[in-house]
């Protein structure tokens, strides 16, 4: 439950530091001394969220610090647990607001999202205000409500996480199903061309090797004829050839070989020529002897430089990319087939999704159907109670048409109420009176928070257009609810205000520069004369005195 509530330079408050019990807390103060103020500020610690204007004037910032007792909300330390935010003492959340509109979080001292906050305060706090009978008009709150009745919230967001999977599953399905015929025939087409691609059998380096042959024997007469005419000049000529000048000349030097100096280095690199010639000679006496001019061969070079040629054409790439577009068309086909088996994956997905749908959505209809009779049971008992003898509420779930999995479940839910005897059921927006809507507002939230899991439960004005005997019955429904938890209600009712367990009186300080808002936790006496000043107005008198002290022991005798 709260334990402790301080706020500091927020709205009209400079600095506030209450204390708080089990049990229904009373709230009441005159008009405009800023009785929602605390729970606006307390708001801000649960991740509501915020604007700058909240700032204090003349202050650079608003902090709101709010701590619990966690010992009764396994849950919420549980939630703690798993985030490693948890600690020995109470749970403490804080919030802070610049002038300039920078918001910061704090659980337990480390910084967190605003998300962390509200994901934690719903554990926390439940806060009922005034407007809500608003949100009655709308059937996703009759759903949201008739959940929390049947404690099958978690079955709840389990059937929407169900249709959320089916959902995103079929739509992937549905895209890779209108992609199909266009597929098929890429898949085709990438079939026969990498076929192609596989038959030519393109080696590396082959396209080098094939070119550089077709070229040699392309030539083939002309190289033959080169390498003759070269043998005639150097050792086959008759008038003279390379090898016969070299060895004359070598003759006509041996014979001053004693000379030495340059003659002699002239005479050993005519040597030298002499043996490179020989050589050469031979190498292509070789070369003619092995050279294979055959026309077969060259006819099939020719083929297969044609055929390597042709396929890079029809492509548009060079010859030598052929090889990086066949691993190119092969991913890519390997792609097409790994959507073939993602559709079939998804089909099996798809079917499986909409079991467990079904599986869990038929499990939230049979708690709804059993848990609408007994809400709506309760809530027209408390109607009765409420000034509205003779009034019907009825919980209507529809079954849908659609039979696709819908993230609400297999129905919808619709309040329907029968203000007067002998008026048929309708729904809640068709109900004309508005005094009439917030005192069935009222029935479901007292009701719906007998249920609830949460220990602390807000009240902000519900009795709002309630009067007379019937404010007496709100009260003691609120008091009741405080006996098993902790209940803060802010009320301008008397009759409200006297059930309390206790009662914070708000009211405005007034200084000589500055108006604050001060909060007080009223004794005995003072209880009697706030409920006094309700009752009767400013001054009191000793016939309001008395009706109050009267009110108070009532309740508390009760």
């Amino acid at each position: 439950m709260l334990v402790h509530l301080s706020i500091h330079n927020y709205a009209i408050v400079d600095h506030l530091d209450l204390e708080l019990d089990c049990g229904m807390s009373t709230i009441s103060g005159e008009t405009g001394a800023g009785k929602s103020i605390m729970l606006d500020a307390l708001g801000l610690c649960l991740g509501d969220r915020a604007d700058s204007a909240v700032v204090r004037p003349g202050s650079d910032k608003a902090d709101i610090l709010a701590s619990f007792d966690l010992t009764q909300i396994p849950e919420a330390r549980a939630w703690l647990a798993e985030r490693d935010l948890d600690n020995d003492g109470p749970c403490i959340l804080r919030r802070v607001i610049t002038a300039e509109g920078r918001s910061r979080g704090y659980i337990n001292g480390s910084p967190c999202p605003q998300g962390d906050l509200k994901a934690l305060g719903e554990l926390l706090i439940d806060i009922h205000s005034q407007h809500e009978h608003q949100s009655l008009l709308k059937t996703d709150t009759h759903r949201r409500l008739l959940d929390e009745y049947a404690g099958s919230q978690e079955l709840a967001r389990q059937v929407q996480l169900a249709a959320q999977r089916w959902k995103q599953t079929r739509n992937e399905l549905q895209r890779i199903s209108s992609q199909g015929d266009e597929q098929r025939a890429r898949h085709q087409l990438l079939s026969y061309q990498l076929e192609e691609l596989e038959n030519l059998a393109l080696g590396e380096n082959e396209l080098e090797q094939l070119e550089q042959e077709h070229k040699t024997l392309s030539n083939a007469e002309a190289l033959l004829g080169a390498c003759r005419q070269v043998l005639e000049l150097c050792s086959e000529s008759d008038a003279g050839n390379v090898l016969s000048a070299l060895t004359a000349s070598l003759n006509r030097l041996g014979a001053f070989s004693g000379q030495g100096g340059a003659l002699s280095e002239a005479s050993n690199l005519l040597a030298s020529a002499q043996i490179q010639v020989e050589e050469a000679i031979g190498e292509l006496n070789r070369f003619i002897d092995h050279f294979d001019a055959d026309p077969q061969r060259q006819q099939w070079l020719e083929e297969r430089l044609d055929t390597i040629y042709t396929l890079a054409r029809k492509h548009r790439i060079q010859p030598t990319e052929l090889a990086a577009l066949q691993q190119q068309l092969f991913e890519e086909l390997e792609g097409l087939n790994a959507d073939d088996e993602a559709g079939e994956r998804l089909a099996e997905e798809l079917a499986a999704y909409e079991r467990h749908y079904q599986e869990k959505a038929a499990e939230l209809s049979a708690l709804r159907g059993n848990a609408a009779e007994s809400l709506a049971a309760a809530v027209q008992q408390e109607m009765q109670a409420l000034g509205m003898p003779g009034g019907r509420f009825s919980i209507q779930l529809q079954a849908l048409d659609n039979h696709e999995p819908s993230g609400n479940g297999l129905e919808t839910v619709e309040f329907l109420v029968s203000a007067n005897p002998g008026q048929p059921l309708r729904g809640l927006a068709k109900v004309a009176s508005g005094g009439e809507l917030s005192r069935i507002s009222l029935a479901i939230q007292v009701i719906t928070a007998q249920t609830s899991r949460v220990p602390t439960l807000v009240f902000d004005e519900v009795d709002v257009g309630i009067g007379g005997p019937t404010a007496q019955v709100v009260g003691q429904l609120l008091r009741r609810l405080g006996e098993r938890g902790q209940v803060l209600c802010v009320t301008h009712l008397p009759q409200v205000a006297a059930q309390g367990h206790q009662h914070l009186f708000v009211h405005k300080r007034r200084g000589t520069d500055a108006t604050s808002t001060a909060v007080s936790k009223l004794d005995e006496s003072g209880r009697i004369e706030e409920i006094a000043r309700m009752l009767g107005g400013v001054d009191l008198t000793e016939e309001s005195l008395a009706h109050a002290r009267k009110m108070v022991t009532s309740a508390q005798a009760a």
